[in-house]
């Protein structure tokens, strides 16, 4: 499932070929995506200028004249700029067709990405409001982290990954901050310590960064706004290296499952 640094160079990657650009039309070829798209869809849309492209959480928000468009990606979904006369392929559900002859193409092998028009401010939108901070933001620190890790008894790989508490710290991501943290996956929230969490948060912020700088991890579909892979999958330290040897101290790397998602750390490294 493409994550937060997946969403952010998608949006990076698109930004400056489709702002300021009118919509002449939308094409729909397949409604049936996670939500079905309206039958009013491609109306709301033509004749509208894109004013900004921004992300919150795993969302991209294009921002119009009137109203907004807020796209997820799903599992499989990607978001390309293409020449407006490029065939479709099979999976190419939404053209997004511009003035000056390109398009903003919408695929999804898995139709569990979404598209929704509203005429609103995105973030009241039922998907955006309740969402919590930012990983990257200022409202994301150790205090933060410590109010939300007291008396938890839940382990802190699975509190990193509940968007009500941190948005977009996603399977892969929060595998390996607390791999760059030092803390075991499985351990109660409530048991890492606060010097622990001074190293959690910048290692979450870090690994973050350095996925969006590295154009995202190429698993299995993804791929950017380009149609390239990304290629922070190259800098992984533990996740998918189940008995490989650990970067750092040559333990092979162990495998378990938490909340139906395999879970990767280094069993000497991790305490």
């Amino acid at each position: 499932m493409p994550e937060l640094p997946e969403v952010e160079t998608t949006c990076r990657g698109i930004a400056p070929a489709v702002c300021a650009r009118r919509i002449k039309s939308v094409v729909v070829r397949e409604h049936r995506l996670r939500w079905p798209l309206p039958k009013t869809f491609a109306a709301q849309l033509e004749g509208q200028r894109i004013l900004d492209v921004g992300r919150r959480a795993k969302y991209l928000v294009l921002t119009l004249e009137r109203g907004a468009l807020i796209v997820h990606l799903g599992m499989s979904g990607s978001l390309r700029v293409l020449p407006a006369e490029t065939p479709p392929q099979k999976h190419d559900h939404v053209d997004i067709v511009l003035n000056l002859g390109h398009c903003l193409r919408f695929n999804d092998p898995r139709r569990f990405g979404s598209m929704h028009f509203t005429a609103d401010d995105p973030l009241e939108h039922a998907l955006l409001r309740k969402l919590a901070p930012e990983p990257l933001g200022e409202a994301f620190h150790t205090e933060y982290l410590a109010k939300q890790t007291a008396r938890r008894k839940v382990a802190i790989k699975l509190l990193l990954m509940n968007a009500s508490l941190v948005v977009g710290v996603g399977n892969i991501y929060a595998s390996e901050a607390l791999f760059r943290a030092g803390v075991r996956p499985t351990r109660p929230a409530r048991k890492v310590k606060r010097a622990e969490l001074d190293k959690l948060v910048p290692a979450i912020k870090t690994v973050l960064s350095d996925a969006i700088r590295a154009g995202g991890t190429t698993l299995r579909d993804y791929v950017n706004a380009d149609g390239a892979p990304g290629y922070f999958r190259q800098k992984l330290f533990v996740y998918e290296r189940a008995g490989e040897p650990c970067r750092k101290c040559k333990t092979p790397i162990k495998q378990l499952t938490q909340g139906q998602r395999s879970t990767y750390y280094c069993p000497t490294c991790q305490v």
